[in-house]
């Protein structure tokens, strides 16, 4: 395969960069990135994911007979037949099959930005049409005489490291996009250094980033952006670094260069950028009871139906209706602490006592019942069984590498933050 020789000489070959610069008067931003061999990067490449691809057999066309070939992205709001428009389909019996056919379900729910192709003869009739599906795998629709069928096509899939590198002139998105990383990454970059760094009011022009984050592609087409695996971010001088890990159970997270854990032990708020409508308090007037009692939690409110999720890891110990609370979930977390959830409307499907749960997974959804007056998420933070203020009291630290794996940690922390430190330090100025 073409692509794979390209992997191949790549992998022989030291950085290669290219380099790009803005034209933009208002960013005047300098950016600089490459395709990075895995071996330099210290990516296992034993997880590379490399499959051969199996060609469709060609559709039979009569000799001397043109045809025509058609590709498109799906855009907001397109129904089959502005999409088959765009294509130049004129074909009223394929039209139905891709509307109405169970083999064509997943066509129709496709996502924006899905690129298909279709083949058409001269007077716009369908002969075959192909597009791959969020995870990467590619159908093929064929016509057979009168008729048409689909078939799933094995499919080349290949995971590629990408750096991206820039320097903030006005807003970290402005760089982001300049250097050419995508959306996706760019919010990860957020997130890891998020208690670090406050990128809202906090960025100075001069301030870099450099990234390394994972892409998969089918068939040279883009499927997704992956995690970023290492990442530096240099705000007033100071440089902050992440690596991301991967435990034995498949769990991962992002540490300093030291082992230090970047995560949060525990989230202030189970429901994001929702409005405080009752505070801890000892002594507030309750009323359905029509009477003073203190309020040991803090109320969110939101809209019925609104996800709330688990603060920090823990385990299920309570699932089900109790007294005031309502539908309750009680979360155990490490050593004597404990989070509650009350007013829920209904629980995860399947969910259940003793079942482990991880930072920001659902645990139930906003409602109104147990002594509410309206909806909201009643949430309490408890040490020893005992209820605190879930947003002055000091939270625990996130656990750092275990001592199991802090060999495998910095063998693959050195590599990630040498190659960071030489892409940060590289004159852009020489590069060609």
């Amino acid at each position: 395969m073409l692509t794979q020789n390209m992997l191949n000489q790549d992998r022989k070959k030291k950085l290669r960069w290219f380099i790009t610069v803005s034209t933009m008067p208002l960013l005047g931003v300098v950016t600089a990135f490459g395709l990075v061999p895995t071996s330099n990067l210290g990516l296992d490449t034993g997880k590379l994911s490399i499959e051969q691809l199996a060609l469709p057999a060609a559709t039979p066309v009569a000799t001397g007979a043109a045809s025509f070939w058609h590709t498109e992205r799906l855009q907001r709001g397109d129904t089959v037949a502005d999409l088959m428009q765009r294509l130049n389909i004129k074909d009223t019996v394929a039209s139905s099959y891709l509307r109405k056919s169970n083999e064509t379900s997943a066509f129709r729910k496709l996502s924006v930005g899905s690129e298909v192709q279709a083949e058409t003869d001269a007077s716009g009739a369908l002969l075959s049409l192909s597009y791959l599906d969020d995870q990467g795998a590619k159908t093929v629709i064929s016509k057979h005489g009168a008729t048409f069928n689909s078939k799933a096509v094995a499919v080349q899939l290949e995971k590629r490291l990408f750096v991206r590198t820039g320097v903030i002139k006005s807003t970290l998105y402005a760089a982001t996009d300049a250097a050419g990383m995508p959306e996706a990454a760019a919010n990860q970059l957020t997130q890891i250094f998020s208690s670090d760094v406050d990128f809202q009011n906090d960025l100075k022009p001069g301030d870099r980033f450099t990234a390394v984050y994972e892409t998969t592609y089918s068939n040279g087409a883009l499927i997704k952006i992956g995690q970023i695996q290492a990442a530096e971010f240099i705000n007033h001088g100071h440089a902050y670094r992440a690596v991301r890990f991967q435990t034995n159970d498949n769990h991962s997270d992002y540490y300093t260069p030291e082992g230090k854990s970047l995560k949060q032990a525990f989230l202030r708020s189970p429901i994001p950028f929702s409005r405080i409508s009752s505070g801890f308090s000892m002594s507030r007037f309750q009323p359905i009871l029509k009477l003073w009692r203190a309020h040991k939690g803090v109320d969110f409110a939101a809209a019925i139906g609104t996800p709330a999720k688990a603060t920090a890891d823990g385990v299920v110990a309570f699932k089900g209706v109790e007294s005031g609370y309502g539908n309750v979930v009680i979360l155990q977390h490490q050593g004597n602490l404990s989070t509650v959830y009350g007013h829920l409307s209904r629980f995860p499907a399947g969910m259940h006592k003793g079942e482990h749960v991880r930072q920001g997974d659902v645990v139930g959804f906003v409602g109104m019942t147990g002594l509410s007056t309206g909806p909201h998420l009643h949430y309490e933070f408890r040490v020893n069984g005992q209820q605190h203020d879930p947003m002055s009291v000091a939270l625990p630290n996130a656990l750092p590498v275990s001592s199991a794996n802090k060999v495998a940690f910095k063998a693959l922390s050195n590599k990630f933050i040498a190659s960071l430190v030489q892409l940060r330090n590289t004159n852009l100025a020489k590069l060609d």
